[in-house]
This record gives C-alpha cells, sequence and structure tokens, in this order.
C-alpha cells in the first residue's frame, strides 16, 4: 500500500474509535512514535517500537475521558511517502476537560506506518 491508501484507512479506523486495529494492520513492528511539545523548553517524547506505541495508546486510554474525537484527513501527494491527520479532540485529562487540535505526521515504507510526529497546536501565549 501507498502512503495515499494507508492513510485512507488509518483515518477510516481513527473515525471509527479503532486504533488497536489500525496498530495491528498499518503499524510496522520497527514504528517510532514522537510527540511534540507545543512548549519550546519541553524535549520531545519518543517511543520505539510498536510493544512501545500500544503501551503508550493504553496509558492515554488510561488517563483521558475522550468524549470527541474529528479526525480529517488524510492530507497526502500521490506517490509520496507521508501523509497529514487532523484531530480535534475534547477530552478531560488530569481533572481538567481541553479542547485540543494536533496534526499527526505519517511516514510509510513497505506499505506500514515507521513513523508518527504529532504537532499540537501552538498557542500565542506560549
Amino acid at each position: 500500500m501507498d502512503a495515499r491508501t494507508v492513510g485512507l484507512r488509518f483515518v477510516e479506523l481513527a473515525t471509527a474509535g479503532q486504533d488497536a486495529t489500525a496498530l495491528d494492520e498499518l503499524y510496522a513492528d520497527n514504528v517510532v512514535s514522537v510527540e511534540v511539545r507545543s512548549d519550546p523548553a519541553a524535549e520531545p517524547q519518543r517511543w520505539e517500537g510498536i510493544q512501545a506505541v500500544r503501551e503508550k495508546h493504553e496509558w492515554w486510554e488510561s488517563v483521558a475521558t475522550v468524549h470527541q474525537v474529528d479526525v480529517e484527513g488524510p492530507y497526502a501527494g500521490n506517490g509520496d511517502d507521508h501523509f497529514v491527520v487532523r484531530f480535534a479532540l475534547d477530552a478531560t485529562f488530569e481533572g481538567q476537560r481541553n479542547q485540543m487540535t494536533e496534526v499527526g505526521l505519517f511516514t510509510v515504507a513497505n506499505g506500514k506506518i515507521v513513523k508518527e510526529v504529532y504537532l499540537g497546536l501552538v498557542s500565542p501565549s506560549v
């Protein structure tokens, strides 16, 4: 599968709330996941390997209550190895309800996601 096809399937599964299926079906065993913080002083967080990425997803599900998620995309070029997805979340995290927006930049090789980088919307006050 090319990036466009992987992206379409990813958005289909994300919209349906089927993250575990997406991990099983679309992610490479050696996937790298990076969460870049909007705070310029914060170091990005990085997970390597499918098991570590599964644990990241499990942690999020254990600490956050997601009330709604809107998934938009994928944005992809023809024949490119990347796609982008925009997420708008309404979630309660650490006792506080928040509206969050981020994009995921996904790199595809051999029909699987090999890297994902999540970038949050930067606030002018940060």
